[in-house]
């Protein structure tokens, strides 16, 4: 596996970034479809590097990732834009209220959990909450108002 995500990530470090995370399985075997080759790790990891044409391919599909991500990012921002120009108040600041109510909710449930007296059984549960919270609703958030890190990455790279 790790050779796969060495080769991906110089090819395609989107894919690679997929095959690392949980769905990684299912990403490995939309590879392996895309490529003709059998659904395995070994198979994928062959093709990728064997055949400079399978390379082009995982980069083609990658542009094609980043090019679905940024557009779902421009149609949000294009939504809000609109909601600006609008004259209703309450859907204007529909975003604003959103935002405030979930930043309010992580807010209280981070402190709680902080400061709280966990039952042992329960642990589990309240460190999901935590990671939900956390990597998706904050995330997603600051990502919507602020940008994401992309940008910044492949400045780095370069």
């Amino acid at each position: 596996m790790n050779e796969l995500l060495k080769l991906l990530g110089s090819v395609a470090p989107s894919l690679a970034t997929m095959v690392a995370g949980p769905l990684g399985g299912a990403a490995v075997s939309a590879i392996a479809k895309q490529l003709g080759v059998e659904d395995t790790v070994e198979a994928v990891t062959k093709a990728v590097s064997e055949d400079p044409e399978a390379a082009l391919k995982l980069a083609q599909i990658d542009l094609e990732t980043l090019k679905a991500q940024h557009a779902n990012t421009a149609d949000a921002r294009a939504m809000q834009v609109a909601a600006l120009n609008q004259s209703d108040v309450f859907s204007k600041r529909f975003t604003m209220y959103l935002t405030t109510f979930w930043s309010v909710c992580a807010a209280i449930y981070i402190g709680f959990i902080t400061f709280s007296v966990i039952p042992d059984k329960n642990i589990r549960f309240a460190d999901t909450i935590l990671g939900f919270v956390l990597g998706t609703v904050l995330a997603t958030m600051l990502n919507f108002w602020f940008g994401s890190s992309i940008g910044s990455k492949e400045k780095d790279k370069k």
